[in-house]
């Protein structure tokens, strides 16, 4: 047996923080299909006074391995452990920027980014090809767009749809910025978005490079913004083009969907109406993750609104449920869509 030790991300969020062990060890468990010697013994564990989460597998973490787990949302150093001695581990994580993509924004109302990553994560395991190609990630409700931040992290494209015009205006403005202050390579272009001559919003288009000589091959990845209604998804992105959706599903329904309006108040409504909308955008083979406030939808509720929309709900998932404050009880739901 091999054994090893994670040191935990120090979250500066103290409540996430205290969940963030629990997590991991949730997180680790959907990893273990995808390794070749799959995690056993997974707990938690001081030495010299610090924590960890260990594991044991039944073979060496090879090289790939070590390269995918290099990915979890709060893993910040790993080692192999010999009685009482850490061994380090060199990781090497996909993330192609530096890690201010995703910290700098500090906003009331922001998810944190290392759940955002998590959720993320689960769902591309959950797809398919998991982390084994390039991804288009999209996110039919990203505020300010963590998400989209975190699949350019990871080299992939994404989209996002969002109605709040202030939202989109702040991502404009951080991303643009962040793009030339980091001196990378890319084009930026905004304007009206319009369907049939009428005004739906505001659409950002960002194409940028991993490098300056990808950039000048053009080996480019994509950016989209779209400040409109989310119930519209389909009618602006075509059948089958997202290989993985993920997004934070809101407390209320202001940040959805006009329509929604007419609907009852609970996100319950606004997420009935939307899944099967969103449901259409992906493709055969992908997946899609929500997580929300347990206080306000049930999850059978929500499995139920799922597989209505011709999705499989993974039901072999660990508990990732954990406290954001006293009025949120925060978890994730992930279902596939069939291949044929």
């Amino acid at each position: 047996m091999f054994d090893y030790a994670i040191l935990v991300y120090p979250a500066a969020n103290r409540v996430y923080a205290d969940a963030s062990p629990a997590l991991l060890r949730a997180e680790l468990a959907a990893f273990g299909p995808a390794l070749s010697t799959e995690p056993g013994e997974v707990t938690e564990r001081e030495l010299g006074g610090v924590g960890y989460v260990t594991f044991s597998t039944a073979e060496r973490l090879s090289e790939k391995d070590v390269a995918l787990l290099s990915n979890l949302s709060s893993l910040y150093a790993l080692f192999e452990l010999s009685e009482d001695l850490l061994r380090p581990v060199r990781i090497r994580p996909l993330d192609k920027f530096d890690s201010d993509l995703l910290t700098i924004q500090k906003y009331q109302g922001k998810t944190n980014e290392l759940f955002t990553k998590l959720l993320l994560n689960v769902t591309i395991l959950s797809t398919i090809d998991g982390f084994g190609r390039r991804q288009h990630v999209l996110d039919p409700l990203c505020g300010r767009g963590t998400t989209l931040n975190q699949a350019m992290m990871y080299g992939f494209d994404a989209t996002g749809v969002e109605l709040d015009r202030k939202d989109f205006e702040s991502y404009q403005k951080f991303i643009v910025t962040w793009l030339r202050g980091k001196r990378i390579k890319h084009t930026a272009e905004s304007g009206q978005l319009r369907r049939n001559k009428v005004k739906l919003g505001q659409r950002l288009e960002i194409e940028f490079g991993l490098t300056k000589e990808a950039y000048k091959a053009g080996e480019t990845r994509r950016i989209t913004y779209l400040n409109c209604d989310t119930l519209l998804t389909t009618e602006l992105l075509r059948a089958n083009s997202a290989d993985v959706i993920v997004t934070d599903a809101p407390y209320g329904v202001q940040h959805g969907s006009h329509q929604a309006e007419t609907l009852s108040r609970s996100p319950r409504e606004l997420l009935a109406a939307a899944v099967p909308i969103w449901a259409r955008a992906l493709r055969a083979g992908g997946a899609i993750g929500l997580s929300w406030n347990t206080h306000v939808v049930k999850r059978d509720e929500l499995a139920d609104i799922l597989k209505d929309a011709g999705l499989e709900v993974r039901t072999d998932l660990a508990d990732f449920s954990h406290r954001v404050d006293q009025a949120i009880l925060r978890d994730l739901i992930v279902a596939r869509k069939p291949r044929s």
